[in-house]
């Protein structure tokens, strides 16, 4: 790339590499042209950079603003220091604005608890009352505008580049309210970096960006690990009613003696009856007017619920009457790519018996979204195939797709498919397990460091390490289900004290360290992915295949394969991490062979290998 290229584009490092030049190609292309990029980027390509240096170039020349917006940390922290080095080193006046969530950037005690709705009612209450001190420190009282000491505040910050975490440290050493702060910036900013939801979920987008002053359609939205959206926006689109919440319900209303008592033990009542005949793992589909038929007078139980629920957020931080509120409005939506499924699923506090209203298409929250801003980039090192990717979301036509080539040279790894073994459920044999943990025993014992292993459940992992355990060389370390930020964090720093003797970590694809952990150099030389992590096949999953087949004409692999694959993917990007990297990714399990299975694949980047301890040991001799 010429030197004058690097100026126009703000790219911030030295050198380009081809195939980044060729990605900040595409993305000026699509920027100036308002239209939207679909980009498969493996690992080390660099995409961070090669996204945000072109869209920020055309942002500032036109007005505009980017939004970067990611689910993890690590992105947010790579965003930030990405843009620290293009301010350095082009001596731009860029601002800044980093979010997290609204909760999480509280400097009120014990709102981490609390749901996202019913932070949001406490957070109102408290300011409503003058009694956030953080906030009202930010706000004056009459008009709401921003106070004195807010200003200078803003003054003293905005060419900063301040991460959430810097910022929410900083505004509680002068008692200033750190999600305030951040949206004065946000209202000068020229890239906003932020989670999904600021953009995705209607209510919030509504509310952030009238606040922030700015519209969609002067917005360059880059969203990185794209291939979680999906599911992120169904998430945000699903709610359910568990007898969990109506038993607090319940007891809230009979401590407060309100009218709405009867109706909530009725709706108690319902759900038991609907749990007749079945068993703890059992669901059925339950139809939308079943529901609203069984409870009498449907719109004043809901006009009850909305109205005791805000009654307690007075009193205290949460409201169980309120999430049934918020179920029965939410029940009352649309059919059309929704399903509706009560189940009875274990717990260690007994059965739950759930009702869920479960969003199925995630193009019914993305779509609005890219009809009106000004163009998009969907990245990840996992976004194949990209067509799946553009018509789940709702991509419009002219939408650019493009898969580039992995970065890595072929001398740095090998992708090995071992196919003498099976997670196939009908034949989970002890003999099975044992042959499993046999061929980790010698891949851990031939690799020259440390072994990542990861199972489709912990119960399968379990039934193998009964045999591993005893046989294994090497020290094993156990990831444990529902580790904290912290927990997590400390069993990386064991894990990376083995890097010279070497130890071996068995953990689960959708677990703690099956995305989104950074190991590289000499900390992790081989990563294993026992069997394939397909869903459970219950109601749920059968509707997600019905409805792409119906809508798309590939429900099996919309539905059911490719999100398995893309979670082996992820996987298997553990292992390198930059160009300097060297490893071993192994896939032991038959069905990697089948053509439905390895046509998910990147082209000729997996082969098969009987002889996989011997391919091992000439790759690390």
């Amino acid at each position: 790339m010429e030197k004058k290229e690097v100026e126009e584009d703000l790219f911030p490092f030295e050198t380009v590499r081809e195939i980044q030049k060729e990605m900040m190609d595409d993305v000026k292309k699509v920027v100036e042209e308002g239209k939207h990029l679909v980009v498969h980027a493996p690992t080390g390509l660099g995409k961070t950079a090669a996204a945000l240096s072109p869209a920020l170039s055309y942002a500032l020349k036109n007005n505009k603003t980017v939004l970067f917006l990611t689910s993890r940390h690590t992105q947010h922290m790579i965003a930030i220091e990405t843009l620290g080095l293009i301010k350095k080193k082009f001596n731009t006046d860029i601002i800044v604005a980093d979010f997290i969530g609204k909760k999480w950037m509280c400097l009120q005690k014990s709102v981490e608890r609390l749901n996202s709705s019913e932070f949001n009612e406490y957070c109102k209450s408290l300011r409503e009352d003058t009694s956030c001190d953080y906030y009202t420190n930010v706000r004056e009282k009459n008009n709401g505008h921003l106070s004195v000491q807010g200003r200078i505040f803003i003054e003293e910050i905005e060419k900063k580049l301040m991460s959430s975490e810097k910022l929410k440290e900083t505004c509680a050493s002068k008692k200033l309210c750190p999600y305030e702060m951040a949206s004065e910036l946000a209202k000068k900013a020229n890239v906003i970096v932020t989670d999904y939801y600021y953009v995705f979920h209607p209510t919030i987008r509504d509310t952030f960006f009238e606040k922030i002053g700015k519209g969609l359609e002067d917005c360059i939205i880059i969203i990185d690990e794209g291939h979680n959206l999906p599911s992120r926006l169904q998430e945000l689109n699903t709610d359910k009613l568990s007898n969990f919440i109506l038993k607090n319900a319940v007891t809230e209303a009979r401590d407060n003696d309100y009218e709405v008592l009867e109706s909530l033990v009725e709706i108690q009542d319902i759900l038991n009856g609907y749990a007749q005949g079945l068993n703890v793992g059992d669901e059925k589909s339950v139809d939308k007017n079943d529901f609203l038929n069984k409870i009498k007078e449907y719109e004043k139980v809901h006009e009850d619920c909305e109205y005791y629920g805000s009654m307690l957020k007075t009193q205290k931080e949460k409201s169980f009457i309120s999430s049934v509120g918020n179920f029965l409005q939410n029940w009352k939506g649309p059919d059309e790519g929704y399903a509706r499924i009560f189940s009875i699923d274990q717990s260690k506090a007994g059965a739950f018996l759930n009702l869920h209203y479960k969003c199925l298409d995630p193009s019914l929250v993305s779509e609005e979204v890219l009809e009106q801003c000004h163009s998009s980039i969907l990245m990840s090192g996992t976004l194949t195939p990209t067509e799946m990717y553009s018509e789940l979301l709702g991509y419009p036509l002219g939408t650019i797709e493009k898969e580039y080539e992995d970065p890595f040279s072929e001398e740095n790894k090998i992708s090995l498919v071992v196919p003498t073994v099976t997670t196939k459920y009908t034949k989970r044999t002890q003999q099975e397990f044992k042959k499993i943990s046999d061929i980790l025993v010698t891949i851990s014992k031939t690799v020259p460091g440390n072994t990542a292993v990861f199972f489709p459940s912990y119960s399968l992992r379990d039934q193998v390490y009964l045999f591993f355990k005893d046989a294994s060389e090497k020290s094993i370390i156990i990831e444990k289900q529902g580790l904290s930020k912290e927990g997590k964090a400390a069993m990386l720093e064991e894990f990376k004290q083995f890097k010279n003797s070497g130890a071996v970590l068995l953990g689960v694809t959708s677990g703690s360290f099956g995305e989104g952990i950074d190991l590289p150099g000499d900390f992790l030389k081989c990563v294993v992915i026992v069997g394939i992590p397909l869903g459970r096949p219950n109601l749920e999953t059968k509707e997600l295949i019905t409805y792409y087949n119906e809508k798309f004409g590939r429900g099996w692999d919309y539905g059911y394969i490719l999100p398995a694959i893309t979670k082996v993917l992820q996987n298997a990007g553990r292992c390198i991490r930059s160009e300097t990297d060297r490893g071993v990714i192994l896939y032991l399990d038959e069905r990697y062979t089948w053509p439905n299975y390895a046509k998910c694949f990147p082209a000729d980047s997996i082969e098969l290998a009987k002889d996989y301890e011997e391919r091992i040991k000439a790759f690390f001799a």
